[in-house]
């Protein structure tokens, strides 16, 4: 297995100045010229759905064949659920050696608008269970591979397809070069919000992605506490209560082996209190405002299939007053076999931190928990956020190619935006340059990675149809 050996990611030196720092990307250009970016060396005896199904050994048995039933429907779908995959495959290319924190699965659908707590609706990443020191290139080569697999999926041509990845890594790389020149306030302040969006649009006259960005806008802030309270509740003997849906939503009551409720209901409680140590005193008082009403097992995603996740409802003031927290499992990221174990004593520690050093704005009610004993049995850690926000994302199914264009331009920037934040900008952006040299090679691997993740996607489909993996879709 291959393996990049790393310590705790810390600061550029403040001691190396401007000057030294540029050298040093340029000199990195001699260990990893920027063309050889396009190279996908794959390791000896590569075996995807073995990787597929080792991670799968520490998830819940019966939610399994749900994250499979939803992998085979598409090579985008498979592409989604294996990071875990594309890590081992990165872990053999060529790198700089400029450390960044790493999203681990910066896939384009990892990407959307959410609600800043300022209540703002800002555009950032927003998934970061694999989050973890690593080299700039692997996020970057995620990102713009997912390009190249939507574009395929919606039948795109080969030039469009191109256009939407060399998009991605060219917004990636002015922007870090913009990001070199500014200071350190600016750059940990920088964030694109849908003001900002709009405004770009307004100016190079685009009405009709202009009239998109307002219509999923407006669509994301009715994706909030008030339409999961509809959607996901009604009231039984006049408390709220979660609506059961199994496998999807399963409430806590319903669960099987369930132990004594009282035993449960004492132990989530002392869950909960160890939480809320975790948040800044502040949100601790507000929280603290907030009672504890249901709890239910919730299936979310694709690649977070099988991890346990659960919904928590609390309410406020009364039952119009609701706050939905989702509580997930942090398993070790995928990235951890190749780059090294964590810094972090807990896995969901790992994720918050990681979060807040690349968002521009993060979740008022963003905390971790490490429990000796779950609701479920053994011992796990958990990250919490709020469960809707204001979310939005992109419409994968009906996005036409000048979109999809747009949109990669605004996840290259964004990403290099949360790179700026925890790697050295200066170097970064030395070593990408002022010419397309790297952003064509990047194509080139995305392209040839895509071609790899339709084969793997064959080869899950055949798994399943002749039983080597249990697959439920439609789920």
């Amino acid at each position: 297995m291959a393996r990049v050996e790393h310590a705790p990611l810390t600061a550029p030196s403040v001691s190396i100045d401007a000057s030294e720092r540029r050298a040093l990307g340029k000199t990195a250009r001699a260990e990893a010229p920027r063309s050889s970016q396009s190279l996908l060396p794959l390791a000896e005896k590569r075996d995807a759905l073995a990787l597929l199904e080792a991670q799968a050994r520490s998830r819940v048995p019966e939610l399994v064949p749900i994250r499979y039933g939803r992998m085979v429907v598409s090579p985008l779908a498979y592409f989604r659920g294996a990071a875990t995959v594309m890590a081992h495959d990165l872990a053999p290319t060529p790198t700089a050696g400029l450390r960044v924190q790493l999203s681990g699965d910066a896939h384009f659908q990892n990407f959307g608008g959410f609600a800043s707590p300022e209540r703002d609706l800002v555009f950032d990443l927003n998934d970061f269970d694999e989050t973890l020191p690593g080299p700039f290139e692997w996020d970057l080569k995620r990102l713009a591979a997912s390009f190249e697999i939507a574009g395929r999926d919606r039948d795109f041509t080969r030039t469009e397809r191109k256009h939407a990845v060399l998009a991605a890594v060219r917004s990636y790389r002015k922007a870090m070069g913009r990001f070199a020149a500014m200071g350190e306030l600016d750059v940990w302040y920088a964030r694109l919000d849908a003001k900002a969006i709009d405004q770009d649009l307004e100016e190079a006259h685009d009405r009709k992605l202009r009239r998109s960005l307002r219509r999923a806008e407006a669509k994301g802030q009715r994706h909030d506490r008030m339409l999961a309270l509809a959607r996901l509740t009604r009231k039984i003997d006049g408390e709220l209560r979660f609506i059961s849906d199994p496998p999807l939503i399963v409430p806590l009551a319903e669960l099987d082996g369930r132990e004594d409720g009282a035993v449960l209901e004492s132990r989530l409680h002392a869950l909960f209190r160890r939480y809320r140590r975790t948040l800044p005193a502040e949100r601790r008082t507000l929280i603290e405002r907030f009672r504890h009403v249901d709890l239910a097992r919730k299936v979310v995603g694709i690649g977070s299939v099988g991890t346990r996740s659960w919904a928590m409802l609390l309410v406020g003031r009364d039952d119009g007053d609701p706050l939905f927290l989702q509580i997930k499992e942090a398993l070790p990221s995928v990235l951890e076999p190749l780059l090294g174990k964590s810094q972090f004593a807990t896995h969901g520690q790992r994720v918050v931190v990681g979060q807040r050093l690349m968002q521009a704005a993060s979740d008022s009610f963003l905390g971790w928990v490490h429990s000796d004993e779950t609701v479920d049995g053994g011992a796990h850690d958990f990250y919490v956020r709020q469960l809707w926000d204001w979310k939005t994302s992109v419409d994968v199914d009906t996005i036409l190619p000048r979109g999809l264009t747009a949109y990669a331009t605004a996840c290259g920037w964004t990403l290099a935006r949360a790179h700026a934040r925890s790697g050295d900008r200066i170097a970064i952006a030395a070593y990408l340059g002022a010419s397309d040299r790297f952003d064509r090679a990047v194509a080139e691997f995305a392209a040839g990675y895509a071609d790899l993740n339709e084969q793997d996607h064959r080869d899950l489909v055949e798994a399943a149809a002749d039983g080597r993996v249990d697959a439920v879709e439609g789920v």
